[in-house]
């Protein structure tokens, strides 16, 4: 009982993540706690579930888009009211789930421990380990639950599974493009390229609540947005059956929330609220605007860390607004939203790529990027989201999606003159040599240059944060960051102030494992800062002579 109410102690530690419901199982040694929040299945969803003789039990975070393909292929029996793909598949089920997910399976029978987390890391997952309780693992979706009871920690890796009968973490997720040595040479399909983020998008449609898109004015949020409003558009006025034929996408968000709302951040003037008020207009997207204040987001900076778990100088910057943002959201009573990351990493979209020295190098880059996403933009997403009980799904990080993008011969994706980054993912959307087809967006966004969201929001936001970390951190403390943190040492004082603040939070030794800071390649010449305004190439492609 003492270990129970130990749990449950911890487990309110993420009640933020789901407000909706709580449930705890006690079967034998295994403790499951479980914080809800309810998108789908909001009546019938309670967790920890179990089957019928309840002999295993599941506690997941996430969402399983193929939901109806996997009934399909393992349909309940006459003596069971539940799909048990497990006892078919074993560990090799999860190689069947097209999803978001991080979940801990409890066969009791064979008293068994099945931990995995889906292929990019789009959710949150971490384990522990306790010098004090030997051969006891602890699995948590955040840290914080974490960090007073363990004195290992990892962020599981994605694309994993854990077993206890073996006690090994395997890789389950191998795509063909995962070695990065290998150099792809396929032309770019833009048919399929489209069509394939197509379908990313309407998979992601699933929801009985209230939901929305984020949308930043830049390319990747407004292209998500676009589609998501022609789904919801075609299945309104009935171009398509709600179930289309050999398509086993659950699409009933569309149902309950016809509309398409959209939401953008920015501080006063910003160039991120004027593009996303132009795509918002021609999308006939409910929108909502909001202004944050500099001193909006210094307000929240502590709080942003302590929800993030990391000290690295860019998530930070762009997750503040985000975070911000996703209060408003769930003040509306939306719960979930679409979003954009992703599609930067996959394209080289970057400003700093402008920098690689060859195609290959950037097929290189490209391939690590989506390997640490889970250490940034996902980490970002998901939990500056889900600070509010907002879930964010990602149509760029879809399998299939991946699976051709990341196969395009590199060479497709750099960035010349007269060739901006993102250059075939524009043209997959651009309708201009068909005079029939409706456009996707127009063209002061579709050809938009690349701002990153740090940035968008106003240039004064990442300014400020530069200057008031000057007077925050003194010249002797930084003088002695080596000596403070021997390891991943602050290289500027802003960098500095973030990990002190992630200290006061996180003062454990084992927290800092998880964390791992992102800098652009210092080794083809670019600075280091990772503002997008930083590398060279911004400035010049605001100069129209350039």
């Amino acid at each position: 009982m003492a270990a129970e109410i130990a749990l449950l102690e911890t487990s309110i530690k993420l009640r933020h993540r789901g407000p909706d419901w709580n449930g705890c199982t006690v079967a034998g040694k295994h403790i499951l706690c479980h914080e809800r929040l309810a998108i789908v299945g909001v009546e019938s969803g309670a967790q920890p579930l179990t089957n019928d003789d309840e002999s295993l039990i599941l506690s997941v975070n996430g969402e399983i888009y193929n939901h109806k393909a996997l009934r399909k292929l393992c349909p309940p029996t006459p003596t069971s009211r539940h799909s048990q793909i497990y006892k078919q598949m074993d560990t090799d089920v999860v190689k069947h789930l097209d999803g978001m997910f991080s979940w801990i399976l409890l066969d009791t029978k064979k008293n068994r421990i099945l931990a995995a987390r889906d292929p990019i890391g789009i959710t949150t997952l971490y384990q522990g380990w306790s010098s004090k309780q030997p051969g006891t693992i602890y699995f948590a979706s955040e840290l914080k639950a974490l960090n007073e009871e363990c004195d290992r920690i990892i962020a599981f890796p994605p694309g994993h599974i854990f077993d206890s009968e073996t006690g090994k973490t395997t890789r389950y997720f191998e795509p063909t493009w995962w070695d990065g040595e290998n150099i792809p040479s396929a032309p770019v399909d833009y048919k399929l390229l489209r069509e394939t983020l197509e379908k990313a998008v309407r998979k992601r449609l699933m929801s009985e609540v209230p939901y929305g898109v984020l949308l930043s004015g830049g390319l990747d949020s407004s292209l998500i947005a676009s589609i998501a409003a022609r789904e919801t558009q075609k299945i309104i006025h009935g171009q398509v059956p709600l179930n289309r034929d050999g398509d086993d996408v659950d699409e009933s968000a569309v149902a309950s929330w016809p509309r398409l709302h959209s939401f953008s951040i920015g501080l006063e003037g910003s160039p991120d609220l004027a593009a996303a008020r132009i795509a918002a207009d021609f999308l006939k997207t409910v929108h909502h605007e909001y202004t944050f204040t500099v001193q909006d987001g210094l307000d929240a900076i502590a709080d942003v860390v302590y929800h993030l778990e990391t000290y690295d100088v860019t998530t930070i910057r762009a997750s503040t607004p985000m975070y911000m943002l996703s209060r408003k959201i769930k003040a509306m009573g939306v719960k979930m939203v679409l979003s954009g990351e992703g599609a930067d990493e996959i394209f080289g979209g970057y400003l700093y790529f402008h920098a690689a020295p060859s195609a290959a190098d950037l097929h290189k880059e490209t391939v690590s990027r989506v390997k640490n996403l889970h250490y940034a933009d996902c980490l970002r997403a998901n939990k500056s989201t889900m600070a509010w009980g907002v879930e964010a799904r990602v149509p760029f990080l879809d399998k299939a999606f991946l699976e051709v993008a990341m196969n395009i011969d590199p060479q497709e994706k750099v960035s010349v003159k007269g060739r901006m980054e993102k250059y075939i993912l524009r043209k997959a959307f651009d309708t201009k040599d068909d005079p029939t087809a409706q456009p996707y967006l127009p063209d002061s966004i579709l050809w938009r240059q690349k701002e990153q969201f740090s940035d968008g929001v106003g240039y004064s936001w990442i300014d400020t944060l530069k200057e008031l970390s000057l007077t925050k951190v003194s010249d002797e403390a930084f003088a002695k960051a080596s000596e403070r943190w021997p390891k991943d040492t602050p290289q500027t004082k802003e960098a500095y102030w973030y990990r002190d603040i992630f200290e006061q939070w996180f003062p454990q030794e084992a927290c800092t494992e998880s964390v791992v800071r992102w800098i652009p390649r210092e080794d083809w010449g670019c600075p280091a800062d990772p503002s997008g305004r930083a590398q060279r190439v911004h400035d010049a492609a605001y100069d129209k002579s350039a």
